[in-house]
């Protein structure tokens, strides 16, 4: 019984980590349409949209299989339950880079000189999905609580990014409709940031059973 609960556990983990690299895919993709300026890559982001969605659903029926028919003890009942919040947080990810997608569909990717650190923070939010996926499939905690803290990074790279489009809508008002657009991409990057903080947070709850931000308060 145990041996079948464990091969669940690590094609759930198998499944994870796919959906995780596909996430990657999604910031990739739309990262480099901005860069390039050729929005003939964005159609792959609803593709990889589509994917994660159903990834999404493949997951979460696993985890209700594993709780249903198995009836994990209280560790395992961490990792299943924290499997399920990290699947959510992931499909949020693949919507951002969708949304970012759409925005660079109208722009045609006109901005990017008036922002040159949000390449840098693209590169920053892939590097925080990666870990934490990582973090929970491996059980590192410290790489869980390290992506935690690289957090700081993407936040002070949105603040440069701001600052910069603030700047260029200072110099040419003209530029002010482009510069909120790459404006509201920055936003979309900070928030994947947010939820691979999210994914980290419950990987340190599933491994030691307590959550980041209750023992803060």
């Amino acid at each position: 019984m145990r041996n079948h609960f464990d091969r669940q556990l690590d094609k759930l983990h198998i499944e994870l980590t796919t959906m995780g690299g596909l996430c990657e895919q999604a910031i990739a993709v739309v990262a480099k349409a901005m860069l390039d300026r050729d929005v003939s890559l964005l159609p792959q982001a609803y593709v990889i949209e589509h994917k994660i969605d159903r990834s999404e659903r493949e997951i979460e029926g696993m985890c209700m299989n594993l709780l249903l028919c198995q009836q994990p003890v209280a560790g395992d009942l961490r990792t299943v339950s924290t499997a399920m919040r990290v699947i959510a947080d992931m499909e949020r990810i693949g919507d951002q880079a969708a949304d970012i997608a759409e925005i660079l569909t109208y722009s045609g990717g006109d901005g990017m000189d008036c922002a040159s650190h949000i390449g840098d923070m693209a590169r920053s939010v892939i590097k925080m999905v990666t870990d934490s996926v990582e973090a929970f499939v491996r059980g590192d905690l410290e790489m869980a609580r390290a992506t935690i803290a690289y957090d700081d990074v993407v936040d002070g790279l949105f603040d440069q990014v701001k600052a910069e489009l603030t700047n260029a809508i200072a110099r040419d008002p003209s530029q002010g409709g482009r510069c909120l657009d790459f404006l509201m991409i920055a936003k979309y990057m900070e928030r994947i940031g947010d939820h691979a903080v999210n994914v980290a947070e419950w990987v340190c709850y599933a491994l030691t059973g307590l959550h980041p931000k209750n023992v803060a308060d």
